[in-house]
């Protein structure tokens, strides 16, 4: 497991690309006040993940009807560009909603290619993550935030995306609702969805929700290897403080580092206590059996 050097950065993403680690988050611009996040940016030029990480100044224009909650930006390289997938509250629909930016380098500047919130104007929606089926269509899957449903129970959705990422060809549809799984103890938290195809043809997710130690990362498996199948969530999560007896943590993703070894990356805890900061974990994982398991 590593700990890396960045401090309080929520909601962590790693990209790689042309021997540099790049990672994304939640942050804000000195560092300190949480009321005002922002979308950052440390790069990691040194070919080792435990090496030195530096801020990179701002990398995105502000989307015009962003006023607050900056959450979780991902990056990904699709089509030789690099889009952005992120979460904003709008002055103009009063709600948080997931949105696409564009850039041709990893290191922006990211416009907003999207007209404003792609999601639906009247719900609230974050944590945005872009998959690619076997057949080449672009999806955006999403939270369904608990903050706007009508029984306060979060929802993961879906819906795919145009060629050019700039709009939904689909409406979106219900993948599974946050208390699906005996784990979570019927709360109503959806975060941190991100995809990913396992070696044998399956589809897992990765998504958090509080269990009784805390927050965790559980994995739903698509019965069918895609999408729009039926969402079989894991009897335990892959990543709670009942594992490490220490720290807790969520909101997952997956690299594989210039060694070939692939990760976990959460960030841990998800409140910072006297002992550690949110910082950007990585732990090495592998698949067993269609999934996946962290090597603690």
């Amino acid at each position: 497991m590593i700990e890396t050097s960045i401090k309080k950065l929520r909601d962590p993403f790693i990209l790689v690309e042309n021997g540099v680690y790049y990672a994304y988050g939640t942050g804000v611009p000195d560092m300190t006040d949480w009321n005002d996040t922002v979308y950052a940016c440390f790069k990691n030029v040194s070919g080792k993940l435990d090496g030195e990480w530096t801020r990179l100044p701002q990398i995105y224009v502000n989307p015009p009807h962003a006023i607050k909650n900056r959450w979780a930006p991902e990056v990904h390289k699709y089509k030789g560009a690099f889009y952005m997938f992120t979460t904003y509250f709008s002055e103009e629909t009063n709600h948080r909603g997931s949105t696409i930016l564009r850039s041709d380098s990893p290191e922006g500047p990211f416009v907003e290619i999207t007209n404003g919130h792609i999601t639906r104007p009247d719900w609230d929606c974050i944590d945005a993550t872009f998959y690619v089926d076997r057949e080449g269509q672009p999806w955006m899957v999403f939270v369904h935030e608990w903050t706007c449903t009508e029984d306060r129970i979060g929802r993961m959705a879906a819906a795919k995306l145009s060629d050019d990422l700039t709009h939904f060809i689909s409406e979106p549809i219900e993948l599974f609702r946050a208390d699906d799984p005996k784990w979570a103890g019927g709360r109503g938290v959806t975060d941190g969805c991100f995809m990913y195809d396992t070696e044998d043809g399956g589809l897992i997710m990765l998504w958090s929700n509080f269990d009784d130690h805390g927050y965790a990362v559980g994995v739903a498996k698509s019965s069918n290897g895609r999408v729009d199948g039926e969402w079989i969530q894991e009897e335990t999560p892959i990543f709670s403080r009942s594992m490490t007896g220490k720290y807790d943590g969520g909101h997952g993703m997956i690299f594989t580092s210039l060694e070939g070894q692939k990760y976990l990356c959460i960030h841990s805890p998800n409140k910072p206590s006297p002992e550690r900061e949110e910082v950007p974990v990585l732990i090495p994982i592998e698949e067993k059996n269609g999934t996946i398991v962290c090597i603690l």
